[in-house]
C-alpha cells in the first residue's frame, strides 16, 4: 500500500520519525549522564531534547495519521497502525509529563519520577517502533506497488513496477 504523503517520491512519515526518536533517546542518555556525573549541563540538554522531540513527534504524527487513514478498514494493517499511532501518542505524553515535571527545578534536573516516565516512554517507543517496522516490512504499508531491486529512481517519474533492466539469475 503506497503512502499518501510523499516528498520527492518518498513517504514523509518515515523520514520525520528519525528526529523525535533520536532526540528522545538522547534525552534519556543525557539523564543517565547527569545521574552519573552530577553535571547539570546534561539535565539542561535533556530538557530541551525532550521539548524538541515532542514537537517533532507531533509533526511526524500528522503524516502518520494521514497514511493510517488510507489503510483499508478491517485489515490487520489498520489495527497494527492504530496500536502504533496510539502507542506513540502515549510515548509523547509520557515524555511531556516528564518535561513538565522538570520545568521548575534548578537546571531542569529530573526527579526520579520524571526519569522513570522518560524511561517508560523509551521502552514503549521500542514497542511502537517494532509495530512501525511490522507495518512496513511485513504488511507493506508505505511501499510503492511493484517495488523491486531494479526499480527506477523515484525522481524518474516511472512507476516502480517498470523494471529499469532485466536481471538474470
Amino acid at each position: 500500500m503506497e503512502s499518501r504523503a510523499k516528498a520527492l517520491g518518498h513517504p514523509i512519515h518515515p523520514m520525520l520519525i528519525v528526529l523525535p526518536l533520536g532526540l528522545l533517546i538522547a534525552a534519556v542518555i543525557f539523564d543517565v549522564m547527569y545521574f552519573i556525573t552530577d553535571n547539570s549541563t546534561w539535565s539542561i540538554v535533556a530538557y530541551y531534547d525532550i521539548a524538541a522531540g515532542i514537537l517533532s513527534g507531533l509533526l511526524a504524527a500528522v503524516f502518520g495519521l494521514r497514511d493510517w487513514a488510507a489503510i483499508p478498514s478491517g485489515t490487520r494493517a489498520k489495527s497494527v497502525g492504530l496500536l502504533h499511532g496510539v502507542g506513540n501518542v502515549v510515548v509523547l505524553l509520557l515524555f511531556a509529563v516528564s518535561w513538565w515535571l522538570r520545568r521548575d527545578t534548578p537546571d531542569h534536573v529530573p526527579t526520579t519520577f520524571a526519569f522513570i516516565l522518560a524511561l517508560a516512554g523509551l521502552v514503549l517507543g521500542g514497542v511502537t517502533g517494532w509495530l512501525g517496522g511490522e507495518l512496513i516490512y511485513r504488511l507493506g504499508v508505505g511501499v510503492e506497488p511493484g517495488a523491486h531491486l531494479d526499480a527506477s529512481n523515484s525522481l524518474s517519474g516511472k512507476p516502480a513496477a517498470t523494471p529499469a533492466k532485466q536481471r538474470v539469475i
